[in-house]
């Protein structure tokens, strides 16, 4: 067996805690390890590492590799210079696969935004699937629906087939009536979005459904839906999808009031809600059945039977080409970490901190130049193969395509201001040349 993890994503139902640049399947939502970290390791134990290959877009690739090697190393990491939709990003990983995999080998595809505790049972389903795979089906994975959930995917079922079931219809996001229906109804099942096959499998029915995938489209649009080659089997472990506040509140722990509380929060009387602060004090009173999520830069609140609507908010500041879609004002990196102070046309500034012990990769910019000032520490700056020791007031400049790298050798942490100048100001215009944590 190989596996293919979907690592790409924005995760914009889960806005203004997820973002393009660092989405939800990069962040500890439950537990020590992101969401990635804990697909990557249910995968490990029915694939060596080798032999796991995760796709994701290129804003977050380096991140993507950084994540995955802190587990085990050895793993496969390509990006998609633009991010489309779940058809694109399974095709491009098989056709990776294909230059030396044998036609019968299963694979495995895994969504990396998924809560799954039971990784025993998670194992046996896989395990029991591939005699439906070995038949030539596309293997589906069901999950028995708990409640009316209007932002999955159901699936009913039709005739049994060797281990499991030949799928009959996909229904795609239906209304709160129609959901209701289907949760009293046996023979449908939440589309958990977990599928295995046959490369030789996956690879006709692209040929006959989808030639020419090159749009942004679901794989279950361009393929599954019209396959008569799909079977279901019903996934026996746990599963949540977090797609949203409303499954986050699911899978939190409640206080004795029925509410989530993350943060600086104060309340009184209130009920069913789910309240997280980042930094900031919330104080709330009265209120029943909301989510209120506070961020550096945003605040965000919607009735919890509204989650859902949280998507719409998004999109509506993507038009207004808002800044908080886009990027954390603080963001973690192995080195330490980085807030965005303020940014314009053609320039933004940042304050870098970098802890001690730790470094930036040796790296450089084909499209902007920075100014960096010391603010507090010691600061060693490597540019163009000259080593400078600066303390705090003193500042340098690194030019366009310069190759540079700052450094903090000593025992304090090192901070400074960044000014960055030029025509694109993107993490992606990072070209790295060596770096301690792998990302290269």
């Amino acid at each position: 067996m190989k596996a293919i993890i979907l690592a790409g994503g924005s995760g914009t139902r889960l806005w203004p805690l997820s973002r393009k640049q660092y989405p939800k399947q990069l962040l500890k939502i439950e537990g020590d390890m992101s969401l990635l970290q804990s697909t990557f390791s249910r995968a490990l134990e029915l694939v060596p590492a080798e032999n796991i290959i995760s796709i994701t877009n290129i804003e977050q690739a380096g991140d993507v590799k950084l994540q995955l090697n802190a587990i085990k190393s050895g793993s496969l990491v390509i990006s998609e210079q633009i991010s489309k939709n779940t058809a694109p990003a399974i095709a491009t990983a098989l056709k990776t696969l294909d230059e030396n995999t044998n036609d019968d080998e299963i694979i495995l595809i895994l969504p990396c935004d998924h809560l799954i505790k039971n990784i025993a049972d998670f194992t046996y389903s896989m395990q029991a699937a591939q005699r439906l795979a070995n038949a030539g089906f596309i293997v589906t994975f069901g999950v028995k629906p708990s409640y009316a959930e209007t932002g999955y995917g159901y699936i009913q079922t039709g005739e049994k087939c060797e281990n499991g079931y030949k799928v009959k219809r996909f229904v795609e996001k239906p209304s709160e009536k129609t959901a209701a229906e289907f949760v009293r109804t046996p023979d449908f099942y939440w589309n958990s979005g977990i599928f295995m096959g046959k490369l030789s499998t996956f690879k006709n029915e692209f040929q006959k459904h989808a030639p020419q995938i090159d749009e942004e489209i679901s794989f279950d649009y361009a393929v599954l839906e019209k396959s008569d080659n799909i079977a279901l089997i019903e996934l026996k472990s746990d599963w949540v999808d977090v797609g949203s506040w409303q499954s986050l509140y699911s899978v939190n722990a409640k206080d004795e009031n029925n509410n989530v509380i993350t943060g600086n929060v104060i309340t009184n009387d209130v009920k069913n809600s789910l309240i997280y602060s980042s930094k900031e004090l919330i104080a709330v009173s009265g209120l029943e059945n909301i989510i209120l999520v506070e961020t550096e830069d945003a605040i965000m609140a919607c009735r919890k039977d509204r989650a859902q609507d949280v998507k719409v908010l998004h999109d509506k500041l993507k038009e207004k080409a808002s800044e908080t879609v886009e990027l954390h004002k603080t963001v973690f990196r192995p080195w330490g970490y980085y807030t965005c102070l303020n940014r314009g046309d053609g320039y933004q500034t940042k304050m870098i901190c970098v802890h001690p012990g730790q470094k930036l990769s040796i790296q450089s910019h084909n499209h902007r130049s920075e100014h960096w000032v010391v603010l507090e520490g010691t600061a060693c700056v490597i540019l163009d193969d000259v080593t400078h020791t600066l303390e705090a007031g003193k500042s340098i400049d690194i030019p366009v395509k310069a190759i540079h790298s700052l450094q903090n050798p000593y025992e304090t942490d090192l901070k400074i201001i960044e000014v960055q100048k030029g025509s694109i100001l993107l993490e992606s215009d990072i070209i790295r040349y060596q770096d301690m944590y792998n990302r290269i």
